[in-house]
């Protein structure tokens, strides 16, 4: 069993990165609704604070580049942002054109929208959450965000092995909180320095996984090892190409986002 509560496959888990964001708006519920239908094991969402105090799947401070509006996303109410469309942008997004015809909803995602989408699919799918940080209302974030998982009843799971939420960060701060304050609930600890990821960080603040970039990966494959003999796993970010995908598998990394579920899993299947 891995950290994460999931048997060991043959081949690593596919987390939908903001979706299946190559062929729709990222973290739209187009672009979950996609990934969910392409077999994706999971999904990953990022999370800010409205200046009203909602979660949004946003991942940039500011909605300039991924709507239609600009602004700073922690300065905003939420009924501010629902007025944005957050598809045109995209080349799948064009709703007036036939190649973006019947993509789905491009408005607005919510977290809770995200997590009720996900809760109700046929089947179990963990859903990974990633606070941003530094942001304006700092702790706050993940306080919402425990406050959420418990109206959902995934705060508190049985176990971690059956835990459906997953909660990330680069900073070492918030998963902190959230372990202190959720102790069965996954964490990952994300990095872009393999001395970070390797070395007491994720012990200090109690992380069950790291998450290294391809790059870093690459550069020190020995992280998987490093993380196995201290009982975690691995989640690697953001694994697109054929050649990335084959040697995550060969390495044994347990989960991989990928902007494209639907090939990493038939490029897994194939291998």
């Amino acid at each position: 069993m891995t950290p994460a509560g999931d048997v060991v496959s043959e081949h690593p888990f596919v987390v939908a990165h903001r979706g299946a964001s190559i062929d729709r708006p990222e973290h739209t519920l187009a672009a979950y609704d996609l990934a969910l239908q392409e077999g994706a094991d999971g999904v990953e969402c990022d999370v800010r604070l409205t200046s009203d105090g909602h979660l949004v799947c946003v991942h940039d401070r500011r909605v300039d580049r991924t709507s239609s509006g600009a602004g700073v996303v922690s300065e905003m109410t939420l009924s501010q942002l629902q007025r944005l469309d957050y598809g045109g942008w995209h080349r799948n997004g064009q709703t007036g054109s036939p190649e973006g015809a019947g993509i789905g909803d491009t408005g607005l995602l919510t977290l809770d929208a995200l997590v009720a989408l996900v809760l109700d699919w046929h089947r179990p799918v963990k859903i990974f959450i990633e606070t941003k940080h530094p942001v304006r209302y700092g702790s706050m974030v993940e306080r919402e965000v425990l406050a959420l998982l418990h109206r959902f009843g995934l705060a508190a799971p049985a176990s971690a092995s059956r835990s459906r939420a997953v909660v990330m960060s680069f900073s070492a701060a918030a998963v902190w909180r959230i372990r202190r304050a959720a102790p069965l609930l996954p964490t990952v600890l994300l990095g872009s320095g393999a001395r970070y990821l390797g070395g007491g960080a994720a012990t200090t603040v109690g992380a069950t996984a790291i998450g290294p970039s391809i790059d870093t990966l690459r550069e020190h494959p020995e992280l998987v090892d490093q993380a196995a003999a201290r009982g975690r796993a691995l989640y690697c970010w953001t694994v697109d190409r054929n050649e990335d995908v084959d040697f995550c598998r060969d390495i044994g990394v347990a989960w991989i986002a990928t902007n494209q579920p639907a090939r990493t899993k038939a490029r897994l299947r194939a291998g």
